[in-house]
């Protein structure tokens, strides 16, 4: 059972603040040094220092901006890893899946999967709506932002999942001692992380369904397939398409896109119909083919320690 692999290592709930504190303050603080060194430098230069996005890509650069803020992550993942190794004394493994090893051909299977689907929507609302978009594509800056994308966007998905669905919910269920605690408290926290994106400022606060209804899909999938893998591939493809395909001045991914939308956003139907028709259309293929049961055990049961000989009555 995937939550119950944090047994694995030390698991007091100090160890969790402290866990938790640590991988905040590389990810947040010593990670984001790099980007606020050279904002304030380039600031200086020119005399001004923007607040938003946009207003930062476009002094930095687009490409510089974007590899500054996925370098964050970067240092986040190597907090977290820290933490894992000499806080908790817990394999890498057992925070990954419950599996003997980790099964790549799911995280294969679930990139793909979402790639394809997510490329078709974002092709189909071009030719539907071709008004909205501008062709953006300009060969070298698009090898420069698909070089960084394909090396950092990964390790920027993968944190998120290790840290949300792996650290975090293993800890929430060991303490919670069951598993639908941490299953509706790291989909919340994780639609919270994106509170500040600019998505939020420009569209309302409506879109927090689609971040936590995105938190939700991923934390079941973690539970019914008892691993991160299909959340790793599914969270790396949504964030590689959406960095390549398609930016926007109100995107927390400003980037040089192959297409750029200039229409003026607002909460619609590509907020609603991800979390209420296309998850749970993707939870029932996936149930099918990997042969999920018992869904009420697996996402609201209990936590239970394992038994070790030694507290067997003798």
């Amino acid at each position: 059972m995937y939550i119950e692999q944090g047994y694995k290592g030390l698991h007091e709930l100090w160890r969790y603040a402290v866990g938790v504190l640590i991988i905040f303050i590389g990810w947040q603080f010593i990670g984001a040094g790099p980007l606020m060194l050279i904002l304030f430098a380039k600031a200086m230069q020119t005399g001004n220092l923007p607040t938003d996005m946009a207003g930062i890509s476009n002094l930095l650069g687009s490409n510089l901006f974007l590899f500054l803020a996925l370098l964050t992550f970067v240092v986040g993942f190597i907090a977290l890893y820290f933490t894992i190794k000499y806080v908790h004394k817990q394999s890498f493994l057992s925070l990954s899946t419950s599996r003997k090893r980790i099964d790549w051909k799911r995280v294969t299977f679930t990139f793909v999967l979402w790639a394809a689907i997510s490329g078709i929507f974002i092709v189909i609302d071009i030719f539907m709506s071709p008004e909205d978009y501008v062709y953006n594509f300009q060969p070298g800056p698009f090898l420069v932002l698909l070089l960084i994308a394909l090396i950092l966007i990964p390790i920027q998905t993968s944190f998120e999942e290790y840290f949300m669905r792996g650290y975090l919910m293993q800890g929430l269920g060991i303490a919670a001692k069951n598993k639908w605690v941490p299953l509706i408290g790291t989909s919340v926290f994780f639609g919270l992380l994106h509170i500040f994106n600019p998505e939020v400022a420009k569209i309302g606060y409506g879109v927090m369904i689609f971040y936590i209804g995105t938190g939700l899909f991923l934390g079941v999938l973690t539970l019914m397939d008892e691993g991160l893998e299909l959340a790793l591939g599914f969270h790396a493809a949504n964030n590689l398409m959406a960095a390549l395909l398609v930016t926007a001045e109100w995107t927390a991914f400003q980037t040089n896109s192959v297409y750029r939308d200039i229409s003026e956003p607002e909460l619609g139907w590509e907020v609603f119909v991800p979390v209420l028709i296309v998850y749970p259309i993707l939870l029932l293929i996936l149930s099918k083919k990997y042969g999920w049961t018992d869904w009420k055990e697996r996402l609201t049961g209990k936590v239970v320690p394992p038994i070790h000989l030694d507290d067997l009555p003798k």
